[in-house]
């Protein structure tokens, strides 16, 4: 089910929910460096994103800056998604963080067929 089309779009829309919630955080706590952190932040997580995978993934192009053993790749998913929850929280928005961490939760549990396959390599 993880290659199923309409949960690659829903992990596309939680990639662009987490990037845009690690913006937010960083404009609202970076006082003069706002903008700074408000592109910083999502910059980051999504070099962190595209840089470290796991080679043949077949949710990705199998292609891979980093080889990264699959158990990492999953550690490093799921804390992007857990800080993006936070950071929403963090910023009083506390159905939205809800409402992701369910949702990415929702994905996962959909996707139970590529976190064994994340989880074997």
């Amino acid at each position: 089910m993880g290659g199923h089309p309409l949960n690659l779009a829903l992990r596309f829309a939680l990639e662009l929910a987490m990037l845009g919630a690690l913006g937010l955080w960083g404009y609202r706590r970076g006082g003069a460096w706002g903008w700074v952190l408000a592109v910083a932040l999502p910059l980051t997580a999504a070099i962190l994103w595209g840089v470290f995978a796991v080679p043949d993934d077949p949710s990705r192009s199998g292609k891979t800056v980093v080889a990264t053993p699959g158990v990492l790749r999953l550690l490093l998913e799921l804390s992007l998604f857990a800080g993006a929850a936070l950071a929403l929280w963090h910023v009083r928005h506390p159905i939205l963080a809800g409402s992701l961490g369910a949702t990415v939760l929702v994905h996962y549990a959909l996707s139970y067929d590529r976190v064994a396959w994340l989880w074997s390599r």
